[in-house]
């Protein structure tokens, strides 16, 4: 049995950690853990109006979790988890996402000093008990202990149970590039929006699944998707911006599509690719949800309505050495060859250029790093009042 009390060393102690940047051929990644003369820079920083830094929009989580009696480096990990979302883009997975852990933190409906477990160990796989701890604790624990399973055995699935609302799946697969592994992480969203194919009950969520394939000069793959056609945090965020939703995200009882931002919760999300979105979203809860004793179906507690109860949120994270099959050098130098060929693959006439899963969240990352993460004003009035509530010096004044 292994506990993990805290942040995984892994994430915290290694050749590319402490701000430095990871330098792979053409492009190039910066990691999230800021040194803390980083941090301090950030705050000072001038940025246009919405816009923060990385490093203080960490720090501005990180106080609110420490003031509500999470552990150091829980609240840590969970700061730099949420901001690597929104680094990638996935804003309903970023600091939006705050105001609600907050409301939940003040009913009870965390656990602030979890006892993160394996149970049912073997040399290639476990059941992480997340104790009902922070999401992001939770998984990034998981992760230490796949990663750490593949290094000595080539392979590790580490089913997750107890967990919670983890946030982007891309961020997780993303940890295993600087192992040279593939990963690939599922999970079961935390509130059902989509009824099984052809039926009106909600029984089914975004439940989402992501890839990280490692290359060697081209940027890696990292595949990050719902298997609905958008995810309900995209929905709210569209929403809380008062914009219409496009044709094609949700549709009402009678199947006519859904576009008014106030009429959310009066229909349902749609999966990808008709039935076989369906059926993946299916596959997938059984995988994170039955195999796991996690919640899946009826059973899944709608974390927007019910802040006290556990949600026992289940998800899985799988990593693999690619030398089980083959070199690695020589499998990263196909994937930069098979990378190049589709991007050299002549557009249709019109089209923008060709791209690769990930390469948009790597550019969006960098962009945001230089010029500043953006907050919504809706979000950014919502951060303000829980400073003021909680007495912080930073109340993200402009």
């Amino acid at each position: 049995m292994l506990t993990v009390p805290g942040i995984p060393n892994i994430f915290r102690i290694n050749k590319y950690s402490h701000g430095h940047q990871r330098i792979i051929g053409k492009w190039e990644l910066e990691e999230s853990w800021s040194s803390t003369n980083h941090r301090k820079m950030g705050v000072g920083r001038t940025m246009e109006k919405g816009l923060f830094t990385v490093e203080r929009l960490e720090s501005f989580i990180e106080a609110v979790l420490l003031k509500k009696g999470v552990q150091k480096e829980h609240a840590r990990t969970c700061a730099v988890r949420m901001i690597e979302a929104d680094l990638r883009g996935m804003h309903g997975h970023g600091i939006f996402r705050l105001p609600g852990y907050f409301r939940r933190l003040e009913e009870g409906g965390y656990n602030l000093n979890p006892n993160i477990q394996a149970l049912r160990e073997t040399p290639v796989s476990a059941i992480m008990d997340g104790d009902n701890g922070l999401g992001q604790v939770v998984v990034t624990s998981a992760v230490e202990l796949a990663i750490k399973k593949a290094k000595e055995n080539g392979l590790a699935w580490i089913g997750i149970q107890h967990s919670n609302h983890a946030g982007a799946g891309g961020v997780y697969a993303a940890l295993s590039l600087p192992h040279d592994m593939i990963s690939m992480y599922m999970a079961i969203g935390n509130a059902n929006h989509m009824p099984p194919w052809g039926g009106v009950d909600l029984l089914l969520s975004t439940n989402p699944i992501a890839f990280a394939i490692p290359t060697g000069e081209e940027p890696p793959i990292v595949l990050d998707i719902a298997t609905t056609v958008a995810s309900f945090g995209k929905v709210k965020v569209t929403a809380q911006k008062g914009e219409e939703l496009p044709v094609g995200w949700m549709v009402d009882r009678k199947g006519q599509p859904l576009t008014d931002p106030k009429r959310i919760h009066d229909g349902f999300l749609l999966p990808i690719g008709g039935h076989k979105g369906y059926g993946l979203n299916f596959v997938i809860g059984a995988l994170a949800g039955v195999l796991n004793t996690a919640a899946f179906g009826s059973a899944v507690l709608d974390f927007n309505k019910d802040f006290h109860n556990p949600t026992n949120s289940g998800q899985v994270y799988f990593a693999m050495r690619p030398d089980l099959f083959r070199d690695l050098e020589d499998f990263k130098a196909e994937m930069d060859l098979r990378i190049r060929e589709m991007k050299s693959a002549t557009p249709m006439e019109g089209a923008e250029p060709i791209r690769l899963p990930g390469e948009m969240a790597i550019r969006r990352g960098q962009q945001m790093r230089k010029d500043g993460v953006p907050v919504a004003p809706a979000v950014i009035e919502q951060l303000q009042e829980i400073a003021e509530t909680l007495g912080l010096p930073d109340r993200l004044d402009e």
